[in-house]
C-alpha cells in the first residue's frame, strides 16, 4: 500500500490535523512564529499522527481528542528532534538546515522548551490528562534510552538485551504513545489501551531496527552509509557479527569503532565484517519475528478499513527506503 492508500480511511482527519496542528504553533512572538512556520513546512510523512489517528479508528470513534493526542505527540516529539539536533550539533535534519544552524543553541534549546511547553498545556487545558500521562512517559523513556546509549557507547560493551532496552525506550517508547493515546482519546478501557501500547512498541522495535539496516546500504536511499558506526552506535547487525567472531577480530572491530570510525575504507571495512558474518540477516529476521508479533495484537481487533490501513502502515514502516 502506498502512502495515499494507507491514509484514505483518515483522509479528511489527516487534512484537518494539518490545519489545527499550524493552530497549535502560533505564537505572538515574531521570532518565535517564524521557526514554527519554518517547522511546519518540512514535517516529514506524518507517519506517529497517521498512527495515532488509525488506532483510534480502530478502537473507536476518532474525536477531539484524538487530534489533540496527534497534535501532543507531534509538539513533543519535535521538541525532543530540535534538542537533539543541538547536542549532536547538527546542521542538517530531513535535508534542510536544523533550528540551531538557522538561529543558533540557545534559540534552539528555548524552541524545545516552547514546544514542551505548548503540548503540556493543549492537553492539561483540554482534561486529556491520560493521554498527558501515556505522552510524558514516553518523553522520559526517550531521554534515559539516549543517556543509557551515551553511557553504553563509551565502552562499547552493549548486549542484544542491553540494545533491545535502549531502543525500546528511546525509539518504540514514541511508537507506543501514539497508540496508546489514540486509543485512550476514543475512550478505550485500560486493557485497550495497553494492548495499543504494546502494539506501537513492538513496531517501533522493528522501525528501529530497519534503520540499523540502512547504515549497511541494504536500501536504494537512505541515510548515509556506516553514519552510526562512524557515531559509536552499536547497532544489531554490528553486536551478533562480533558475537560470532573470535576474540582477536572482534578486539579489532571494537578497535576501528573506537578510534579510527572517521576513516571511509576503516568504516567500509566493519560493513564488510557483518555482511560477511550474517549480522544482515540476522536482523532482517529479528526485524521480521517483531513484525509479526505486532500483527497478531493487531488481529486481535474488528477487520475495519481502519486495521487494514494500520497494516498497511506496518508494512510500509519496514518497507521505507529512509
Amino acid at each position: 500500500m502506498t502512502i495515499k492508500e494507507i491514509q484514505a480511511p483518515i483522509d479528511p482527519e489527516m487534512q484537518a490535523f494539518e490545519v489545527r496542528f499550524r493552530q497549535f504553533m502560533k505564537s505572538d512572538v515574531m521570532l518565535l512564529d517564524q521557526i514554527m512556520n519554518y517547522i511546519v513546512r518540512r514535517k516529514g510523512k506524518q507517519l506517529r499522527p497517521m498512527f495515532v489517528f488509525l488506532t483510534a479508528g480502530v478502537c473507536g470513534a476518532i474525536s477531539d481528542a484524538t487530534y489533540r493526542g496527534a497534535a501532543l505527540i507531534e509538539l513533543l516529539h519535535t521538541a525532543t528532534l530540535v534538542h537533539d539536533d543541538v547536542v549532536d550539533d547538527s546542521d542538517y535534519r530531513r535535508g534542510f538546515f536544523s533550528i540551531n544552524a538557522l538561529w543558533k543553541n540557545k534559540i534552539a534549546v528555548l524552541v524545545g522548551d516552547y514546544l514542551l511547553s505548548r503540548g503540556l498545556l493543549l492537553s492539561i487545558d483540554n482534561g486529556d490528562f491520560q493521554i498527558l500521562k501515556i505522552v510524558s512517559e514516553a518523553v522520559r523513556e526517550i531521554s534515559e534510552g539516549e543517556l543509557l546509549q551515551i553511557e553504553k557507547a563509551r565502552r562499547l560493551d552493549i548486549t542484544e538485551a542491553v540494545y533491545y532496552d535502549i531502543i525500546r525506550q528511546k525509539t518504540a517508547s514514541l511508537f507506543a504513545a501514539c497508540c496508546g493515546a489514540g486509543a485512550s482519546s476514543v475512550g478505550s478501557d485500560d486493557e485497550t489501551v495497553l494492548r495499543m501500547k504494546k502494539f506501537g512498541e513492538t513496531i517501533g522495535i522493528a522501525f528501529q531496527i530497519k534503520d540499523d539496516l540502512f547504515d549497511y546500504g541494504e536500501a536504494e536511499v537512505g541515510k548515509p552509509l556506516g553514519i552510526d558506526i562512524k557515531e559509536k552506535k552499536m547497532t544489531l547487525p554490528l553486536i551478533y557479527a562480533l558475537n560470532q567472531a573470535s576474540w582477536l577480530e572482534k578486539r579489532r572491530i571494537i578497535n576501528i569503532v573506537k578510534n579510527e570510525s572517521q576513516k571511509p575504507n576503516k568504516v567500509a571495512e566493519v560493513i564488510r565484517f557483518v555482511k560477511e558474518s550474517g549480522g544482515i540477516e540476522y536482523a532482517t529476521q529479528a526485524m521480521q519475528r517483531f513484525v509479526h508479533d505486532a500483527l497478531q495484537i493487531l488481529n486481535t481487533f474488528a477487520d475495519t478499513p481502519y486495521r487494514a490501513s494500520l497494516k498497511g502502515l506496518v508494512a510500509y514502516t519496514i518497507e521505507r527506503t529512509k
